[in-house]
């Protein structure tokens, strides 16, 4: 994101605001998600000729945690489907951090803000 948080001197940024805030890290989050996605549907599609349904739901169970569904018929798309899983374990972690950092760092800021701090600023 190209913009910071708010430091712990100022004041909480306004709900309203924060909707927003959360929003952009939710299309961020999103679009990372859906990127991950393609990579494993090409891949699938590639290197295990699957329909792209198939490609669809063993990408989205890999990047779900939950493994392929579809058995592997090549030593490529084997290979593809292992380094994919780590690609997909490290990708859902940062969405997940993505999604949940407004949230986490407003919850934190409102602990943490020095209200009497602010008023000198």
């Amino acid at each position: 994101m190209t913009h910071s948080f708010e430091h712990r001197h100022q004041k909480p940024i306004p709900f309203k605001a924060f909707l927003i805030r959360q929003g952009r890290y939710l299309l961020s989050a999103t679009l990372l998600l859906t990127f991950g996605l393609g990579i494993g549907m090409l891949g699938y599609h590639e290197f295990e000729d699957m329909n792209w349904t198939d490609s669809f739901l063993n990408a989205a169970m890999i990047l779900g945690g939950m493994g392929p569904v579809v058995p592997l018929k090549t030593d490529a798309g084997k290979i593809f489907a292992g380094l994919y899983a780590l690609f997909s374990g490290l990708v859902f972690l940062v969405s997940a951090g993505l999604f949940f950092s407004p949230s986490v760092h407003r919850l934190l800021h409102k602990f943490h803000f020095e209200a009497d701090r602010a008023d000198e600023k």
